[in-house]
């Protein structure tokens, strides 16, 4: 029986709350390193955004694997699942990257808030939908999905 829009939604509410949830610690946790870095640390602006990122990354695993996906057995060890994990989370911010790169220099909109939008705004949206899709599909899954069967009983 197929589940309708409504109730399938419901279903994946406190997944979407809980992903959210990891993901708004994880975007404190990266900038706060960040900006600590810069400033206070004096690191060149590659080297604290790639620690920051690195930061933000394990926050979010820990919040997912802890929280959100908790009650999914790793069917790999916590080690290469958090592989994958960063591995989802470095294609979300190369997909970034990409709509800040065509939308410079493939559509010529070259100003800051166009690259803020094109990078934070879009880019961000599509990337927090590929990592959503990359962390229960590829990080979180369930093991190998079972055949139900359906008995029928004629009375």
């Amino acid at each position: 029986m197929r589940l309708r829009a409504g109730q399938k939604a419901r279903e994946l509410g406190p997944e979407l709350l809980g992903f959210a949830a990891a993901g708004i610690c994880a975007y404190a946790a990266d900038l706060g390193l960040f900006v600590w870095l810069r400033g206070p640390v004096g690191l060149d602006p590659i080297t604290a955004k790639s620690l920051s990122f690195v930061a933000g990354c394990s926050v979010a695993y820990a919040g997912n694997a802890l929280g959100t996906y908790r009650t999914k057995t790793a069917q790999v060890s916590r080690l290469r699942q958090y592989g994958v994990f960063f591995a989802v989370n470095v294609a979300g911010a190369l997909v970034q990257l990409l709509c800040i790169a065509v939308s410079h220099y493939g559509l010529g909109l070259t100003s800051q808030r166009a690259d803020t939008v094109s990078g934070a705004g879009v880019g961000m949206a599509l990337a927090t939908v590929l990592r959503f899709w990359g962390t229960r599909t590829l990080v979180f899954r369930a093991g190998p999905r079972t055949e139900r069967r359906v008995e029928s009983w004629t009375g």
